[in-house]
């Protein structure tokens, strides 16, 4: 019975910081959403964003992405994918920033000291893996 218990509390205790972790990975891509893509693509992830009527495109809904993906599961390498950029993925014909290229280039230029190309790629797909994250929680 007292084995029982702790394995319980120890279940209870996991789940519960999972589902913290989860939080603040789709609060950091909230975050990183908010300064990289809600200039084009709006607060909402509607397609509204100030930038959006400069555009010669249209800027795509991104609370829709499941649905024009054909209903399921969220598409989280695509949508990985086409975040990134650098793998000839081209979204929207190509108007779309190469935020893979961005993201190692602040990690390398915003460090104090010498930063292996690997802990800036690890970095930068960290980044991309919370946007991610952050887009999944707003599908309508």
């Amino acid at each position: 019975m007292i084995r029982a218990l702790i394995f319980a509390s120890a279940a209870l205790s996991l789940s519960a910081s999972t589902g913290l972790a989860q939080d603040r990975i789709i609060d950091t891509g909230r975050q990183e959403y908010m300064i990289a893509c809600a200039g084009c693509h709006g607060e909402s992830g509607m397609g509204t964003g100030p930038i959006a009527e400069l555009l010669s495109i249209e800027t795509p809904n991104l609370t829709t992405i499941t649905q024009r993906t054909g209903g399921g599961d969220f598409p989280y390498r695509n949508t990985a994918l086409v975040i990134d950029g650098r793998n000839n993925i081209r979204a929207h014909g190509g108007a779309m920033p190469v935020w893979g290229d961005r993201f190692v280039a602040a990690v390398r230029s915003n460090d104090a000291g010498w930063v292996s190309p690997e802990a800036a790629e690890l970095q930068a797909s960290g980044r991309i893996l919370a946007l991610v994250r952050y887009l999944e929680s707003i599908q309508e």
